[in-house]
């Protein structure tokens, strides 16, 4: 039979970070987000829990999980916060998953122990300025000079990049182009205070405030040749494997906020009065809150069901899509229903539900917008 029901050591792991977030997260990350301050402290603190090595070996001074135990984590997280949610989701899935499915194991020796330990942070430099969705149109180009690569151009919205712990952005770039037109994309480790390498000042974003992101350019960065992550000309191919497996983790920390709106509602809708009664008592709330435990359960198989195919060596990509375009939605619903069960209150920046309404947004369109993944969604199904 089917069981749904997480094993033991699951469910330690879940109420274990349930609790922090709710003790350690909560009472703080408010006045964090309006002062938009990358949260130091809690960082330190889930590096000590282990946070950021649950799913790599302990041979590289990770936890010996699985990617299934990361979900769980960034969804607890997500319940109170998505911006600390996503620094340990991009800590992990794109800064020092790349390295250790891809890199040499010099490269893991070197750079994971300090990753998994969450004493370094790790970034993934994909998207730039006019590339968008179209990661195929990288124009950053590094050309092999010597016993160097020699980097030039530029990435957007790049997450983790530029924090005072901050040690490699891993960066795809065009290193030749085939006399077909044809691009040749390949990914490069470049350490944090290369020189020519520069991190703009931080974004002014809607939400997400907590998170850091910025800007990168590389100008004549030079890195040694070793730094290349995986085969010359695989960097592309590399990076979309990654992406699957951001998208389910991105899908659990969709489910977290859209559980937390639900979380907030419950307690609201007990302590409020409207003419004379507490609002849960009218149905057109019960139904709200209802159809928010809907998309927050369903949601929740959706992405249980991809990272099922994923341990199990499955392919998942559509698994992957389903779940993020699924979670995404739920996160942005449930935020914009939440905000309207809490009235003017859920415009004010002290409660909760008005930073989930700011953080969802982002969700439908990081690591593959929803058309995007409608797009490989039917791509899969043989549609065209």
């Amino acid at each position: 039979m089917i069981d749904f029901r997480l094993d033991d050591e699951y469910e330690a792991l879940r109420k274990t970070v349930e609790e922090f977030a709710r003790s350690e997260v909560a009472p703080v990350i408010g006045d964090l987000y309006e002062r938009e301050e990358f949260p130091y402290e809690i960082v330190a603190k889930m590096a000590e829990m282990g946070l950021f090595g649950l799913p790599f070996p302990e041979q590289y001074g990770g936890m010996g999980g699985d990617y299934f135990a990361l979900c769980l984590t960034l969804e607890e997280l997500a319940r109170v916060d998505s911006s600390v949610a996503i620094t340990v989701e991009a800590g992990v899935s794109l800064g020092a998953m790349p390295i250790y499915r891809f890199g040499t194991e010099e490269q893991k020796q070197k750079w994971l122990p300090e990753l998994c330990a969450g004493t370094a942070l790790g970034a993934f430099g994909l998207t730039e300025p006019g590339g968008g969705s179209d990661a195929g149109a990288t124009r950053t180009r590094a050309k092999l000079d010597g016993d160097t690569w020699l980097i030039n151009g530029s990435k957007s919205f790049i997450t983790n990049s530029g924090t005072d712990i901050t040690k490699l952005v891993t960066v795809t770039a065009v290193t030749d182009v085939k006399e077909n037109g044809r691009k040749e994309i390949s990914a490069i480790i470049v350490p944090s205070g290369t020189p020519g390498f520069a991190v703009a000042p931080k974004y002014s974003k809607v939400g997400w405030n907590c998170s850091d992101t910025h800007e990168l350019s590389f100008d004549d960065v030079r890195v040694p040749a070793e730094n290349l992550v995986g085969e010359r000309g695989r960097g592309y191919a590399q990076f979309l494997s990654i992406l699957d497996e951001g998208r389910v983790a991105i899908a659990a920390l969709s489910v977290g906020l859209a559980q937390g709106c639900v979380d907030e509602c419950l307690r609201y809708v007990k302590e409020r009065e409207a003419f004379g009664h507490k609002i849960g008592e009218y149905q057109a709330i019960q139904f709200k809150i209802a159809d928010m435990e809907v998309r927050t359960h369903t949601a929740r198989l959706a992405y249980y069901a991809a990272a099922s195919k994923m341990l199990r060596g499955e392919p998942f990509k559509k698994e992957a899509s389903i779940a993020k375009l699924v979670a995404s939605n739920a996160a942005m619903d449930n935020s914009r229903d939440a905000t309207q069960i809490f009235g003017g209150y859920g415009f004010m920046n002290e409660f909760p539900v008005s930073r989930f309404y700011r953080d969802a947004k982002i969700l439908e369109i990081g690591e593959g917008t929803s058309e995007v993944q409608r797009m490989l969604i039917a791509r899969h199904l043989g549609v065209a």
